[in-house]
């Protein structure tokens, strides 16, 4: 078998001596560093010393150890690449087929108590980064592994394959090695954040005994904030789904949303802006006491005189009119801001053991694509509707279903494990504050499983139905449509919101 290269340099040695012994075992040579090197020739494995590569010994007590040209270039040349294979026998350099490296323990030690800054700091890899980073970006020519963990499972493709390790698995080894040193930095990232007391530290999170901090992405460029105490956690939330939800209608008439622990509790559109905040009040006269009101046009006196005449506890508006701001200053603890229209194009939200990434859910309606599955077709107005509640309920927690009527949300009811209940509560919604559901539409975020959720909005009163459609019911509930007379619109999109 063709002598292979493996460069070693790891903190932990659990398994190390047993995975050293197979390597020379397939014939390759090991190069080592300081502690790795030490603890290899002391059980007897042939190592070859990073010093005797470089002709360069370690420095900086041993801060610089692997930072040399003849062990990078060994790494990043691609085998394939006849002009890098010239550069490699003209400098006498050796060619790397595997990079073993396990980091300084960064988050172990900062997680003592008491611990010192300077530890801390000795405790930032520097070199075992490079190694994995440059390791990874060469992948189609290096393997790269960063944990006891992959030792057997890389000997096994090596066996499997005559010692010539696949492309696919090696990428897989990569990107475990770049998610390994983005974790790591944002460890050191994240103390240093600390370390500076940035202003991103927020009184407390969800609740009282939660701390909690908020890291700048493009916030200022997207909001100004211009009257009132800072934003609490649950604030910046809120302000998130409203900018999230006002973002539908940025070219629409004039359109108010009031908001709620994330959830819309109004939204209507009107000839002006007044009339959509009434009307979007009038959906619920309860909830909007301490929540949030965002306009997708520019906040005028009026509209700002009704506005007050309740505590909002956060104000957003594209831009104040006169005398505006003079009169909604007067309340200190309501806070005043400004926003940019802008569509984030993804998300993430930590889970236990990882993070999800996604792209946003930014799917807009397009008219000609809407299929009406039942005998009656709906009117023009009814349309405008369907796709004034479809986007309502995108935002929404699911499971959501958004009663509307010209232009107006009559009931809303999200957030339930079953969507007759969310049905129910749009219903009693509606009831309480005496809207009447008679002739409304109705979104539905995902299909209905079952007839009994569409029988349900039609005995509330609803005339038409938007919905994703792809139940394996759906002859069933499309039955039930034309049977209760109502018009049936699929869009084929399914708008869950957790």
């Amino acid at each position: 078998m063709t002598k292979k290269t493996a460069l070693i340099s790891v903190y932990y040695k659990d398994g190390l001596l047993r995975f050293a012994k197979e390597l020379i075992d397939r014939n390759f040579e090991i190069i080592s560093t300081g502690g790795t090197s030490k603890f290899l020739t002391e059980n007897n494995i042939p190592v070859t010393t990073v010093e005797s590569i470089t002709n360069f010994p370690e420095v900086l007590d041993g801060r610089v150890k692997t930072l040399h040209p003849a062990v990078f270039a060994g790494i990043l040349a691609q085998k394939d690449n006849p002009n890098h294979i010239n550069q490699i026998n003209e400098h006498k350099l050796k060619l790397i087929d595997l990079v073993v490296v396990t980091l300084y323990p960064f988050k172990e030690t900062i997680s003592k108590a008491d611990v010192k800054l300077e530890d801390v700091i000795e405790q930032i890899d520097i070199g075992g980064v490079s190694l994995i980073r440059a390791a990874a970006k060469n992948y189609s020519s290096v393997g790269v592994l960063v944990s006891a963990n992959q030792y057997d499972e890389y000997l096994n493709e090596f066996d499997k394959n005559d010692g010539n390790v696949p492309n696919e698995f090696s990428l897989k080894l990569a990107a475990g090695a770049f998610n390994l040193i983005s974790n790591y930095d944002a460890d050191i990232k994240n103390y240093f954040r600390d370390l500076i007391k940035s202003d991103t530290g927020l009184r407390y999170g969800e609740n009282p005994h939660q701390t909690a901090t908020f890291e700048k992405t493009n916030f200022d460029d997207i909001f100004e904030i211009l009257h009132g105490k800072e934003l609490s956690y649950n604030n910046l939330l809120d302000v998130d789904a409203a900018h999230s939800l006002i973002n539908e209608f940025k070219d629409n008439n004039p359109t108010s949303a009031i908001i709620k622990h994330g959830n819309p509790c109004g939204v209507a559109t009107g000839s002006v802006l007044k009339e959509s905040y009434l009307k979007a009040f009038e959906s619920d006269t309860v909830s909007p006491f301490g929540g949030i009101v965002i306009f997708n046009k520019m906040l005028d006196l009026e509209t700002a005189i009704e506005v007050d005449k309740i505590f909002t506890e956060i104000v957003l508006a594209p831009s104040y009119g006169d005398g505006v701001l003079d009169l909604l200053m007067k309340k200190k603890n309501r806070r005043l801001l400004t926003f940019k229209f802008f569509t984030e194009d993804k998300e993430s939200r930590t889970v236990a053991g990882g993070i999800l990434h996604q792209e946003r859910d930014n799917v807009v309606l397009e008219k000609d694509k809407l299929k009406c599955v039942t005998k009656i077709y709906p009117k023009d107005n009814q349309v405008a509707d369907m796709e004034f509640a479809y986007k309502i309920v995108k935002h929404t927690k699911s499971n959501a279903v958004v009663f509307v009527k010209d232009l107006q949300t009559i009931g809303i009811g999200g957030g339930q494990p079953s969507r007759i209940d969310s049905t129910k509560i749009a219903v009693s919604k509606a009831k309480q504050f005496n809207l009447d559901l008679k002739g409304t539409v109705v979104a539905s975020d995902a299909f209905f499983p079952f007839a009994d959720g569409l029988l349900e909005t039609a005995s509330a009163g609803a005339v038409c139905v938007i919905q994703p459609g792809g139940s394996v019911r759906d002859d069933e509930v499309i039955k039930a449509a034309d049977e209760k007379e109502l018009c049936m619109i699929f869009t084929g999109y399914r708008h869950f919101r957790h």
